[in-house]
């Protein structure tokens, strides 16, 4: 069978790919590279793809999401936020246009949640909501800087052609990124192409990248157990302020202009292999109970667990320790943004 015939995970696993164990957020994973930081190529078989279209698909998606879809042109994406009524994020995604088309990547283990959720509200709306993740694949592709020759200029630019779509995303450290979307059919030559100057890498690798970049992902184990802001998700893009109602949005508001932002995320590092999304962490200030709660982790390039940690910033100076008071502890670094920045 020659390779054009095969499909999208026969053709990873043909070039070194390995099923992922069960339990993974993703389906496939290559091993790490030997030199990461010289440059990587992931599948990023941990997102999913729902697809909007018909003649109120702008204006539903406008009203359910935390972010501007009205506003948002074919050259751009943004990130995206959806909210219970009480203002806890249930999803977040990338959003995109193309052509008639309105597209939500975001984990695969939350789209079959909210596809149904989005569902319920469409009533006499013309939208159909659908699951197009089967057609479409998803690469991140990550470099030093200056390594790409045709990135779009600045974060969320997009480039679209028929074979594609090209989307540039914020940089993690030295590493300039971007997550290209297209079907299938041409996801297989496009990789054979990027794979003769970037080394296949697991999914992991992109999603540390992601930690690095200050982007935060809710996944099954925090959905609902965030206001945005305590992810930092305005400071990367993820709510427009000036938009109308969405669900949540009253709180969402609130929580900006009442008042200092009492809770967010930070960059921390630790060994210990227990750090994991939802997983709970303490201060020596307040031993008793827990200060704040892990948003994401991975494993990086240098063995150590990188993490976005949501807390309470009045405890941001004392000793943070993973799972209890007497944990292993977390020493932190610095995101690419300035917390007070929308404050």
């Amino acid at each position: 069978m020659s390779e054009s015939a095969l499909s999208w995970p026969d053709f990873l696993i043909s070039h070194g790919a390995v099923r992922a164990p069960v339990g993974s957020a993703d389906m496939l994973a290559f091993a790490l590279p030997a030199s990461p930081m010289s440059g990587f190529l992931c599948p990023l078989t941990h997102f999913g793809v729902i697809s909007a279209t018909g003649d109120d698909a702008e204006n539903f998606l406008h009203n359910q999401l935390t972010n501007d879809v009205l506003g948002l042109d074919e050259a751009h994406a943004h990130l995206a936020g959806y909210c219970s009524p009480k203002g806890r994020l249930l999803a977040t995604m990338m959003v995109w246009k193309s052509g008639g088309d309105i597209l939500l990547a975001l984990p695969r283990e939350l789209l079959p949640a909210t596809l149904k959720r989005l569902q319920m509200f469409v009533l006499r709306a013309k939208v159909k909501l659908q699951d197009a993740s089967a057609g479409l694949a998803l690469l991140g592709m990550a470099a030093p800087t200056g390594r790409f020759a045709s990135l779009p200029g600045a974060a969320w630019q997009r480039k679209a052609s028929d074979d594609g779509t090209l989307i540039r995303v914020p940089d993690a450290g030295t590493l300039q990124r971007a997550i290209w979307v297209g079907p299938v059919e041409q996801a297989i030559p496009l990789w054979q192409r990027q794979a003769e100057s970037l080394a296949p890498a697991p999914a992991s690798l992109w999603r540390w990248s992601e930690i690095i970049a200050g982007l935060p992902q809710v996944t099954e184990a925090t959905r609902e157990q965030f206001v945005p802001q305590m992810i930092n998700f305005e400071l990367v893009g993820g709510i427009n302020f000036r938009k109308g109602c969405y669900p949540g949005q009253e709180i969402v508001a609130r929580s900006q202009y009442l008042g200092k932002l009492k809770r967010r995320s930070l960059l921390a590092f630790c060994t210990d292999e227990r750090a994991a999304a939802g997983a709970e962490v303490f201060s020596s200030a307040d031993p008793g109970q827990p200060c704040g709660m892990i948003v994401n982790a991975e494993r990086g390039p240098d063995e150590r667990i990188a993490c976005l940690v949501e807390l309470k910033m009045e405890l941001a100076d004392t000793s943070i320790r993973l799972l209890s008071a007497d944990g292993p502890s977390l020493s932190f670094g610095e995101l690419p943004y300035a917390l007070s920045a929308a404050e």
